[in-house]
Protein backbone atom coordinates (compact mmCIF):
# COMPACT_ATOMS: atom_id res chain seq x y z
CA UNK A 1 0.00 0.00 0.00
CA UNK A 2 1.42 3.64 0.29
CA UNK A 3 -0.15 7.21 0.77
CA UNK A 4 0.42 10.44 -0.64
CA UNK A 5 0.23 14.26 0.45
CA UNK A 6 0.20 17.57 -1.60
CA UNK A 7 -0.27 21.09 -0.79
CA UNK A 8 0.11 24.73 -2.62
CA UNK A 9 -0.03 27.54 -0.48
CA UNK A 10 0.37 31.64 -0.61
CA UNK A 11 3.27 30.97 1.63
CA UNK A 12 5.56 28.69 2.49
CA UNK A 13 4.32 25.13 2.26
CA UNK A 14 6.97 23.24 4.05
CA UNK A 15 5.51 22.70 7.63
CA UNK A 16 1.81 21.36 6.27
CA UNK A 17 4.18 18.58 3.81
CA UNK A 18 5.83 17.42 6.07
CA UNK A 19 3.26 16.74 8.68
CA UNK A 20 0.56 16.09 6.17
CA UNK A 21 2.80 13.14 4.55
CA UNK A 22 3.74 12.21 7.88
CA UNK A 23 -0.05 11.72 8.86
CA UNK A 24 -0.03 8.50 5.94
CA UNK A 25 2.94 7.06 7.67
CA UNK A 26 0.21 4.05 8.64
CA UNK A 27 -0.01 2.89 5.33
CA UNK A 28 3.14 2.25 4.37
CA UNK A 29 6.93 1.17 6.14
CA UNK A 30 9.53 1.06 3.16
CA UNK A 31 10.21 4.36 1.38
CA UNK A 32 9.24 8.37 1.69
CA UNK A 33 10.04 10.45 0.11
CA UNK A 34 8.67 14.81 -0.55
CA UNK A 35 9.05 16.74 -3.35
CA UNK A 36 8.20 20.62 -3.48
CA UNK A 37 8.64 23.85 -6.09
CA UNK A 38 10.15 27.22 -5.13
CA UNK A 39 9.89 30.11 -7.29
CA UNK A 40 13.76 30.92 -6.51
CA UNK A 41 15.02 27.25 -6.31
CA UNK A 42 12.80 25.17 -8.28
CA UNK A 43 12.36 21.59 -7.78
CA UNK A 44 13.78 19.91 -4.81
CA UNK A 45 13.27 16.18 -3.64
CA UNK A 46 15.08 14.27 -0.90
CA UNK A 47 13.85 10.35 -0.33
CA UNK A 48 14.42 8.16 2.80
CA UNK A 49 14.35 4.57 3.39
CA UNK A 50 12.18 4.45 7.08
CA UNK A 51 12.29 0.09 7.04
CA UNK A 52 12.38 0.03 10.91
CA UNK A 53 11.82 3.87 11.56
CA UNK A 54 9.58 6.95 11.11
CA UNK A 55 9.20 9.33 8.49
CA UNK A 56 9.59 12.54 10.86
CA UNK A 57 12.74 10.82 12.29
CA UNK A 58 14.31 11.07 8.72
CA UNK A 59 13.14 13.88 7.45
CA UNK A 60 12.93 16.91 10.39
CA UNK A 61 16.71 17.37 10.10
CA UNK A 62 16.44 18.33 6.76
CA UNK A 63 13.74 20.40 6.06
CA UNK A 64 16.24 23.29 5.66
CA UNK A 65 16.64 22.06 2.29
CA UNK A 66 13.30 23.04 1.21
CA UNK A 67 13.12 26.94 2.48
CA UNK A 68 11.06 29.15 0.18
CA UNK A 69 8.57 26.40 -1.35
CA UNK A 70 5.02 27.04 -1.91
CA UNK A 71 3.86 23.53 -2.83
CA UNK A 72 5.06 20.41 -2.85
CA UNK A 73 4.18 16.31 -2.48
CA UNK A 74 4.64 13.57 -0.15
CA UNK A 75 4.38 10.31 -0.56
CA UNK A 76 4.88 6.87 2.09
CA UNK A 77 5.44 3.85 -0.45
CA UNK A 78 5.62 0.24 0.16
CA UNK A 79 6.81 -0.12 -3.51
CA UNK A 80 9.36 2.01 -4.80
CA UNK A 81 11.65 4.99 -4.18
CA UNK A 82 9.95 8.12 -5.21
CA UNK A 83 9.20 11.02 -5.77
CA UNK A 84 10.63 11.14 -9.14
CA UNK A 85 11.46 14.64 -11.20
CA UNK A 86 11.07 14.54 -14.94
CA UNK A 87 11.97 16.96 -17.51
CA UNK A 88 9.63 15.96 -20.67
CA UNK A 89 7.42 17.54 -23.53
CA UNK A 90 4.68 18.26 -20.98
CA UNK A 91 7.10 20.22 -19.06
CA UNK A 92 9.09 19.50 -15.72
CA UNK A 93 6.96 18.06 -13.26
CA UNK A 94 7.46 15.93 -9.97
CA UNK A 95 5.00 12.59 -9.50
CA UNK A 96 4.30 9.83 -6.70
CA UNK A 97 1.62 6.94 -7.18
CA UNK A 98 0.16 4.47 -4.83
CA UNK A 99 -0.15 1.75 -7.19
CA UNK A 100 0.15 -1.64 -8.20
CA UNK A 101 1.15 -2.76 -11.91
CA UNK A 102 0.38 -6.41 -11.87
CA UNK A 103 1.69 -5.92 -15.99
CA UNK A 104 4.82 -4.33 -15.12
CA UNK A 105 7.05 -6.46 -16.97
CA UNK A 106 4.86 -6.92 -19.95
CA UNK A 107 4.55 -2.95 -20.54
CA UNK A 108 8.51 -2.59 -19.20
CA UNK A 109 9.54 -4.44 -22.31
CA UNK A 110 7.31 -2.73 -24.62
CA UNK A 111 8.68 0.50 -24.16
CA UNK A 112 12.11 -0.55 -23.96
CA UNK A 113 11.31 -2.49 -27.34
CA UNK A 114 10.34 1.11 -28.28
CA UNK A 115 13.38 2.73 -27.83
CA UNK A 116 12.25 4.43 -24.07
CA UNK A 117 14.64 3.89 -21.14
CA UNK A 118 15.10 3.76 -17.35
CA UNK A 119 16.69 5.10 -15.00
CA UNK A 120 15.35 4.83 -11.08
CA UNK A 121 16.22 1.29 -10.55
CA UNK A 122 14.75 0.24 -7.22
CA UNK A 123 16.38 -3.09 -5.96
CA UNK A 124 17.68 -3.77 -9.42
CA UNK A 125 14.09 -3.29 -11.07
CA UNK A 126 12.28 -0.70 -13.18
CA UNK A 127 10.87 1.95 -10.57
CA UNK A 128 7.03 1.41 -11.18
CA UNK A 129 6.53 5.04 -10.51
CA UNK A 130 8.88 5.43 -13.16
CA UNK A 131 7.09 3.74 -15.98
CA UNK A 132 3.53 4.91 -15.15
CA UNK A 133 5.49 8.79 -15.64
CA UNK A 134 6.72 7.47 -19.03
CA UNK A 135 3.47 6.13 -19.74
CA UNK A 136 1.86 9.94 -19.08
CA UNK A 137 4.22 11.20 -21.09
CA UNK A 138 3.33 9.31 -24.25
CA UNK A 139 0.10 11.71 -24.13
CA UNK A 140 -0.10 15.63 -26.05
CA UNK A 141 -1.42 16.20 -22.59
CA UNK A 142 -1.06 15.11 -18.85
CA UNK A 143 -4.88 13.98 -19.35
CA UNK A 144 -4.33 12.32 -22.73
CA UNK A 145 -1.42 10.75 -20.91
CA UNK A 146 -3.35 9.36 -17.94
CA UNK A 147 -5.76 7.77 -19.97
CA UNK A 148 -2.97 6.14 -21.97
CA UNK A 149 -1.82 5.04 -18.40
CA UNK A 150 -5.14 4.00 -17.54
CA UNK A 151 -5.96 2.15 -20.61
CA UNK A 152 -2.18 0.29 -20.22
CA UNK A 153 -1.78 -0.98 -16.79
CA UNK A 154 -3.72 -3.79 -15.00
CA UNK A 155 -4.01 -2.89 -11.39
CA UNK A 156 -4.49 0.52 -9.93
CA UNK A 157 -3.04 3.73 -9.80
CA UNK A 158 -3.43 7.03 -7.73
CA UNK A 159 -0.93 9.94 -8.22
CA UNK A 160 0.21 13.31 -7.58
CA UNK A 161 2.10 15.62 -10.25
CA UNK A 162 3.31 19.14 -9.18
CA UNK A 163 3.98 21.08 -11.85
CA UNK A 164 5.51 24.97 -11.46
CA UNK A 165 2.08 26.15 -11.71
CA UNK A 166 0.05 23.84 -9.13
CA UNK A 167 -0.87 20.07 -8.04
CA UNK A 168 -2.55 17.76 -10.44
CA UNK A 169 -4.51 15.28 -8.66
CA UNK A 170 -5.43 12.01 -10.14
CA UNK A 171 -7.44 8.95 -8.44
CA UNK A 172 -7.39 5.76 -9.91
CA UNK A 173 -9.60 5.01 -12.95
CA UNK A 174 -11.75 2.68 -10.71
CA UNK A 175 -11.36 4.49 -7.21
CA UNK A 176 -9.84 1.69 -5.31
CA UNK A 177 -7.89 4.33 -3.52
CA UNK A 178 -9.16 7.33 -1.88
CA UNK A 179 -8.52 10.78 -2.83
CA UNK A 180 -9.51 13.57 -0.66
CA UNK A 181 -9.22 17.33 -1.33
CA UNK A 182 -8.84 19.82 1.82
CA UNK A 183 -9.06 23.58 2.22
CA UNK A 184 -8.10 26.23 4.30
CA UNK A 185 -7.51 30.27 4.02
CA UNK A 186 -4.96 30.53 1.58
CA UNK A 187 -4.01 27.35 0.85
CA UNK A 188 -5.56 23.78 -0.72
CA UNK A 189 -4.44 19.82 0.14
CA UNK A 190 -4.97 16.57 -1.39
CA UNK A 191 -4.61 13.27 0.68
CA UNK A 192 -5.18 9.43 0.33
CA UNK A 193 -5.90 9.88 4.44
CA UNK A 194 -8.09 12.75 5.51
CA UNK A 195 -6.90 12.61 9.04
CA UNK A 196 -3.91 14.91 7.76
CA UNK A 197 -6.19 17.61 7.43
CA UNK A 198 -7.59 18.55 10.97
CA UNK A 199 -4.77 19.73 12.77
CA UNK A 200 -3.21 21.26 10.06
CA UNK A 201 -6.55 23.36 9.68
CA UNK A 202 -7.81 21.92 6.26
CA UNK A 203 -11.27 20.63 5.89
CA UNK A 204 -12.69 18.31 3.89
CA UNK A 205 -13.62 19.90 0.37
CA UNK A 206 -13.71 17.37 -2.44
CA UNK A 207 -14.05 13.56 -2.93
CA UNK A 208 -12.14 13.06 -6.13
CA UNK A 209 -14.33 10.96 -8.14
CA UNK A 210 -13.25 7.63 -10.14
CA UNK A 211 -10.99 8.43 -12.94
CA UNK A 212 -11.32 11.93 -11.68
CA UNK A 213 -8.06 14.61 -12.93
CA UNK A 214 -8.42 18.32 -10.38
CA UNK A 215 -5.64 20.78 -10.33
CA UNK A 216 -4.88 22.88 -7.15
CA UNK A 217 -3.93 25.95 -6.92
CA UNK A 218 -3.48 28.06 -3.74
CA UNK A 219 -6.72 29.85 -4.68
CA UNK A 220 -8.75 26.93 -4.62
CA UNK A 221 -9.27 24.01 -7.62
CA UNK A 222 -10.67 23.10 -10.86
CA UNK A 223 -11.48 19.89 -12.45
CA UNK A 224 -9.36 18.39 -15.49
CA UNK A 225 -11.90 15.39 -16.26
CA UNK A 226 -14.93 14.15 -15.12
CA UNK A 227 -15.31 11.13 -12.93
CA UNK A 228 -16.21 8.44 -14.32
CA UNK A 229 -19.68 5.76 -13.46
CA UNK A 230 -18.19 3.23 -12.32
CA UNK A 231 -16.47 2.68 -8.66
CA UNK A 232 -14.55 -0.48 -6.73
CA UNK A 233 -13.38 1.50 -3.97
CA UNK A 234 -11.22 -1.07 -1.75
CA UNK A 235 -13.35 -2.18 1.42
CA UNK A 236 -10.47 -2.61 3.27
CA UNK A 237 -10.09 1.29 3.88
CA UNK A 238 -13.06 0.19 6.30
CA UNK A 239 -11.94 -2.58 7.63
CA UNK A 240 -8.60 -2.01 8.23
CA UNK A 241 -6.14 0.43 6.18
CA UNK A 242 -7.89 3.52 7.16
CA UNK A 243 -7.34 5.83 10.15
CA UNK A 244 -10.31 5.77 12.65
CA UNK A 245 -11.44 9.36 12.05
CA UNK A 246 -10.96 9.23 8.00
CA UNK A 247 -13.99 9.51 5.82
CA UNK A 248 -14.25 8.07 2.74
CA UNK A 249 -16.70 8.63 0.10
CA UNK A 250 -18.24 11.03 3.50
CA UNK A 251 -18.78 7.39 4.68
CA UNK A 252 -16.50 7.44 8.62
CA UNK A 253 -14.07 4.32 9.32
CA UNK A 254 -14.36 4.01 12.46
CA UNK A 255 -18.33 3.88 12.37
CA UNK A 256 -18.05 1.20 10.06
CA UNK A 257 -15.94 -0.99 12.45
CA UNK A 258 -18.07 -0.20 14.87
CA UNK A 259 -21.49 -1.56 13.14
CA UNK A 260 -19.23 -4.35 11.84
CA UNK A 261 -18.61 -5.67 15.26
CA UNK A 262 -22.46 -4.69 16.01
CA UNK A 263 -24.02 -7.11 13.50
CA UNK A 264 -21.41 -10.18 15.27
CA UNK A 265 -22.62 -9.05 19.10
CA UNK A 266 -26.22 -9.37 18.02
CA UNK A 267 -26.04 -12.12 16.13
CA UNK A 268 -23.83 -14.08 18.96
CA UNK A 269 -27.07 -12.55 21.27
CA UNK A 270 -29.67 -13.81 19.49
CA UNK A 271 -27.63 -17.26 19.57
CA UNK A 272 -27.54 -17.02 23.26
CA UNK A 273 -23.83 -16.64 23.42
CA UNK A 274 -22.64 -14.70 26.11
CA UNK A 275 -19.00 -14.01 27.16
CA UNK A 276 -17.25 -11.89 30.19
CA UNK A 277 -16.02 -9.00 28.23
CA UNK A 278 -15.01 -8.23 24.39
CA UNK A 279 -11.70 -7.21 23.66
CA UNK A 280 -9.92 -6.16 19.98
CA UNK A 281 -6.40 -6.67 18.79
CA UNK A 282 -5.05 -3.37 18.78
CA UNK A 283 -5.36 -1.25 16.53
CA UNK A 284 -7.95 -1.93 13.90
CA UNK A 285 -9.86 -4.34 15.93
CA UNK A 286 -10.76 -2.09 18.68
CA UNK A 287 -13.31 -0.32 16.85
CA UNK A 288 -15.33 -3.38 15.93
CA UNK A 289 -15.08 -4.78 19.68
CA UNK A 290 -16.38 -1.69 20.96
CA UNK A 291 -19.01 -2.05 18.24
CA UNK A 292 -19.81 -6.18 19.23
CA UNK A 293 -19.67 -4.74 23.31
CA UNK A 294 -22.73 -2.38 22.15
CA UNK A 295 -24.43 -5.27 20.08
CA UNK A 296 -23.69 -8.14 22.35
CA UNK A 297 -24.15 -5.86 26.00
CA UNK A 298 -21.27 -7.01 27.64
CA UNK A 299 -18.42 -4.78 28.69
CA UNK A 300 -15.49 -3.62 27.18
CA UNK A 301 -12.08 -4.21 28.50
CA UNK A 302 -8.51 -3.89 27.26
CA UNK A 303 -6.94 -7.98 27.85
CA UNK A 304 -4.41 -6.96 25.31
CA UNK A 305 -2.40 -3.85 25.07
CA UNK A 306 0.20 -2.32 22.90
CA UNK A 307 3.26 -0.63 23.15
CA UNK A 308 4.49 1.36 20.86
CA UNK A 309 7.25 3.80 22.08
CA UNK A 310 10.07 1.70 21.37
CA UNK A 311 8.50 -0.69 18.46
CA UNK A 312 8.10 0.26 15.23
CA UNK A 313 4.96 -0.56 13.48
CA UNK A 314 4.39 -4.02 11.68
CA UNK A 315 2.18 -3.08 8.65
CA UNK A 316 4.53 -4.70 5.98
CA UNK A 317 8.16 -5.02 6.43
CA UNK A 318 9.83 -7.57 3.82
CA UNK A 319 11.37 -9.72 6.64
CA UNK A 320 8.52 -12.21 8.22
CA UNK A 321 10.32 -13.13 10.98
CA UNK A 322 10.73 -8.93 12.02
CA UNK A 323 7.18 -8.80 11.33
CA UNK A 324 6.44 -11.82 13.47
CA UNK A 325 8.68 -10.40 16.38
CA UNK A 326 7.71 -6.57 16.28
CA UNK A 327 4.30 -8.21 16.52
CA UNK A 328 4.86 -10.36 19.50
CA UNK A 329 6.67 -7.51 21.53
CA UNK A 330 4.20 -4.81 20.57
CA UNK A 331 1.36 -6.89 21.86
CA UNK A 332 0.91 -6.96 25.96
CA UNK A 333 -1.70 -9.05 27.99
CA UNK A 334 -2.87 -8.14 30.95
CA UNK A 335 -3.50 -10.74 33.35
CA UNK A 336 -5.66 -9.45 36.11
CA UNK A 337 -8.27 -8.84 33.03
CA UNK A 338 -7.59 -12.19 31.32
CA UNK A 339 -7.51 -14.68 34.17
CA UNK A 340 -10.38 -16.92 34.35
CA UNK A 341 -12.46 -15.51 31.87
CA UNK A 342 -14.20 -16.09 28.69
CA UNK A 343 -13.02 -13.76 26.45
CA UNK A 344 -13.80 -12.81 22.86
CA UNK A 345 -11.68 -11.21 20.74
CA UNK A 346 -12.33 -9.05 17.50
CA UNK A 347 -9.72 -8.78 14.71
CA UNK A 348 -9.65 -6.87 11.18
CA UNK A 349 -9.51 -10.41 9.27
CA UNK A 350 -7.51 -13.28 9.05
CA UNK A 351 -4.85 -13.55 6.07
CA UNK A 352 -1.51 -16.32 6.99
CA UNK A 353 -2.66 -16.13 10.67
CA UNK A 354 0.92 -16.17 11.87
CA UNK A 355 0.47 -13.55 14.56
CA UNK A 356 -2.83 -14.66 15.51
CA UNK A 357 -1.78 -18.13 16.81
CA UNK A 358 1.10 -16.66 19.10
CA UNK A 359 -1.89 -14.15 20.52
CA UNK A 360 -4.03 -16.60 21.61
CA UNK A 361 -1.44 -18.89 22.86
CA UNK A 362 -0.75 -15.95 25.11
CA UNK A 363 -4.07 -14.99 26.14
CA UNK A 364 -4.45 -18.51 27.24
CA UNK A 365 -1.14 -18.60 28.95
CA UNK A 366 -2.08 -15.53 30.78
CA UNK A 367 -5.37 -17.54 32.53
CA UNK A 368 -8.03 -17.01 29.95
CA UNK A 369 -10.97 -19.45 30.44
CA UNK A 370 -11.84 -19.52 26.76
CA UNK A 371 -10.75 -17.83 23.90
CA UNK A 372 -13.17 -17.14 21.26
CA UNK A 373 -12.46 -15.18 18.01
CA UNK A 374 -14.90 -12.88 15.65
CA UNK A 375 -13.46 -11.68 12.74
CA UNK A 376 -15.08 -8.59 11.30
CA UNK A 377 -14.71 -9.50 7.60
CA UNK A 378 -15.64 -12.44 5.50
CA UNK A 379 -13.15 -15.11 5.16
CA UNK A 380 -10.03 -13.97 2.34
CA UNK A 381 -10.61 -16.59 -0.60
CA UNK A 382 -8.47 -14.14 -3.19
CA UNK A 383 -4.76 -12.18 -2.82
CA UNK A 384 -5.77 -8.93 -3.49
CA UNK A 385 -4.73 -8.10 -7.08
CA UNK A 386 -4.84 -4.01 -6.93
CA UNK A 387 -3.72 -2.81 -3.82
CA UNK A 388 -1.11 -4.77 -1.97
CA UNK A 389 -3.41 -4.46 0.94
CA UNK A 390 -1.01 -7.49 2.72
CA UNK A 391 2.88 -8.81 2.54
CA UNK A 392 0.57 -11.84 0.61
CA UNK A 393 1.92 -12.55 -3.09
CA UNK A 394 -0.47 -15.63 -4.18
CA UNK A 395 -3.00 -17.19 -3.33
CA UNK A 396 -1.12 -19.84 -1.64
CA UNK A 397 -0.22 -17.69 1.18
CA UNK A 398 -3.64 -17.06 2.57
CA UNK A 399 -4.62 -20.10 5.40
CA UNK A 400 -7.85 -20.60 3.64
CA UNK A 401 -6.35 -21.63 0.16
CA UNK A 402 -4.26 -24.21 2.42
CA UNK A 403 -7.39 -25.80 3.79
CA UNK A 404 -9.08 -25.46 -0.02
CA UNK A 405 -6.19 -27.88 -1.29
CA UNK A 406 -6.21 -30.07 1.03
CA UNK A 407 -9.85 -30.80 0.36
CA UNK A 408 -10.43 -30.45 -3.46
CA UNK A 409 -6.56 -31.56 -4.34
CA UNK A 410 -6.09 -28.10 -5.69
CA UNK A 411 -5.67 -24.41 -4.17
CA UNK A 412 -8.24 -22.46 -7.03
CA UNK A 413 -11.21 -25.38 -6.92
CA UNK A 414 -14.95 -24.89 -6.22
CA UNK A 415 -14.22 -21.29 -4.72
CA UNK A 416 -17.42 -19.82 -4.74
CA UNK A 417 -18.71 -22.53 -2.57
CA UNK A 418 -16.46 -21.73 0.11
CA UNK A 419 -17.62 -17.89 -0.59
CA UNK A 420 -21.11 -19.07 0.28
CA UNK A 421 -21.31 -18.33 3.99
CA UNK A 422 -24.54 -21.17 4.13
CA UNK A 423 -22.81 -23.96 2.69
CA UNK A 424 -21.11 -26.72 4.33
CA UNK A 425 -17.98 -26.32 2.64
CA UNK A 426 -17.68 -22.85 4.15
CA UNK A 427 -18.29 -24.33 7.85
CA UNK A 428 -15.91 -26.66 7.47
CA UNK A 429 -12.84 -24.59 5.91
CA UNK A 430 -14.25 -21.76 9.05
CA UNK A 431 -14.31 -24.89 12.13
CA UNK A 432 -10.35 -26.36 10.66
CA UNK A 433 -9.11 -22.68 10.79
CA UNK A 434 -10.46 -22.49 14.58
CA UNK A 435 -8.69 -25.60 15.16
CA UNK A 436 -5.65 -24.48 13.93
CA UNK A 437 -5.34 -21.48 16.26
CA UNK A 438 -6.77 -22.85 19.55
CA UNK A 439 -9.93 -21.08 19.51
CA UNK A 440 -13.00 -22.04 21.54
CA UNK A 441 -15.02 -20.52 18.61
CA UNK A 442 -14.34 -18.97 15.79
CA UNK A 443 -17.28 -16.70 13.30
CA UNK A 444 -16.25 -14.21 10.34
CA UNK A 445 -18.87 -11.72 9.04
CA UNK A 446 -20.56 -11.86 5.78
CA UNK A 447 -19.98 -9.70 2.45
CA UNK A 448 -23.54 -9.05 3.48
CA UNK A 449 -23.04 -7.41 6.52
CA UNK A 450 -19.85 -5.59 5.51
CA UNK A 451 -21.58 -3.56 2.08
CA UNK A 452 -24.59 -3.25 4.67
CA UNK A 453 -22.32 -1.40 7.13
CA UNK A 454 -20.40 0.57 4.77
CA UNK A 455 -23.36 2.14 3.35
CA UNK A 456 -22.63 1.93 -0.53
CA UNK A 457 -24.10 -0.12 -3.49
CA UNK A 458 -22.45 -4.01 -3.86
CA UNK A 459 -21.22 -2.69 -7.39
CA UNK A 460 -18.88 0.13 -5.77
CA UNK A 461 -16.93 -1.29 -2.89
CA UNK A 462 -14.45 -4.10 -4.32
CA UNK A 463 -15.17 -6.91 -2.44
CA UNK A 464 -12.55 -9.23 -4.34
CA UNK A 465 -10.56 -10.51 -1.40
CA UNK A 466 -13.89 -12.02 -0.09
CA UNK A 467 -15.74 -12.81 -3.22
CA UNK A 468 -13.40 -12.68 -6.18
CA UNK A 469 -16.08 -10.09 -8.10
CA UNK A 470 -14.43 -7.64 -9.03
CA UNK A 471 -13.83 -5.75 -12.68
CA UNK A 472 -11.35 -3.68 -14.13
Amino acid sequence: MGGFFGTISKSSCVADLFYGTDYNSHLGTKRAGMATYSPVNGMTRSIHNIEGAYFRSKFEDGLGKFEGSVSGIGVISDTDAQPIILNSHLGRFAIVTVARVDNMEEIEQELLEKGYHFTELSSGKTNQTELIATLICQGKTIEEGVQIMFDRIKGSCSLLILTEDGIIAVRDKLGRTPVILGKKDGAMAVSVEPNAFPNLDYQIEYFVGPGEIVKLTAEGWRQIRKPGDKMQICSFFWVYFGFPCCDYEGINVDKVRNSLGEALGKRDAENGEKYDFACGIPDSGIGHAIGYAIGAGIPYKRGILKYTPTWPRSFMPSNQAMRNLVAKMKLLPNKQMLDGQRVIFLDDSIVRGTQLKGNVNMMYAYGAKEVHMRIACPPLIYSCRYLNFSATQNDLELVTRYYIEQYEGRHDANLQEYVDPTSEKHARLVEDIRKRFNLTSLKFNTVDALIKAIGLPKERVCTHCFDGSSYF
